[in-house]
């Protein structure tokens, strides 16, 4: 029996009816004790076989493809663009029951205590005593502080002067007064000098 030559296996596997890159495949040697091989993200393999030695390709949601490496190439290496197919798998439906039995069922929902309708959960979360609860736990949002924000700058802006008037002692008509009253009476103070 003639000895097989050792070849350079390497090549891009891709989707067939898109082109697409194919990440992580299993590529199998079947003929030389299984040995297995994985593509890596972009859907590149490369390992050494021989010639004749078949390959397998196997990927979550794909076919199985399978090739044979020819006989005598005229070099020591095989590059190859494999194509895998899309498989979907059409499983039977399943329905899961948390009951055992009907009768468990029957049981079970013979016990059921319905909710309350969505009025009556609306009333409760806005109760007073929720309301004053909730405001006391909870802190402001960001749409409640800028509310906020803007009331007292609206209010500053309008009231402006009115605050001046009593915070700036040069503006207010009352301090000029005593000012001038001062003044004067400075005056008859150093007259009676």
């Amino acid at each position: 029996m003639s000895e097989k030559n050792l070849v350079q296996f390497s090549g891009l596997i891709t989707n067939v009816d898109s082109n697409t890159i194919v990440p992580y495949v299993t590529v199998t040697n079947i003929s030389s004790r299984r040995q297995v091989f994985s593509a890596n993200y972009k859907g590149y393999f490369s390992f050494v076989a021989h010639e004749s030695d078949t390959i397998t390709f196997t990927a979550v949601g794909f076919k199985k493809e399978a090739i044979i490496i020819p006989r005598n190439l005229p070099e020591n290496r095989y590059t190859i663009m494999m194509k895998m197919k899309q498989e979907i798998v059409n499983l039977p439906v399943v329905r899961v029951y948390p009951w055992a039995s009907m009768d468990e069922f029957k049981r079970e929902f013979m016990a059921i205590k319905f909710a309350d309708d969505d009025l009556e959960i609306a009333k409760k979360n806005i109760s007073k005593d929720k309301l004053i609860a909730m405001a006391a736990v909870l802190p402001r949002d960001g749409q409640e502080m800028q509310g906020f924000n803007f009331q007292n700058n609206h209010y500053n802006l309008t009231n402006k002067n009115i605050n001046q008037r009593f915070a700036n002692p040069l503006l207010n008509p009352f301090a000029w007064a005593s000012f001038m009253q001062q003044i004067i009476q400075g005056d008859k103070s150093r007259d009676k000098n």
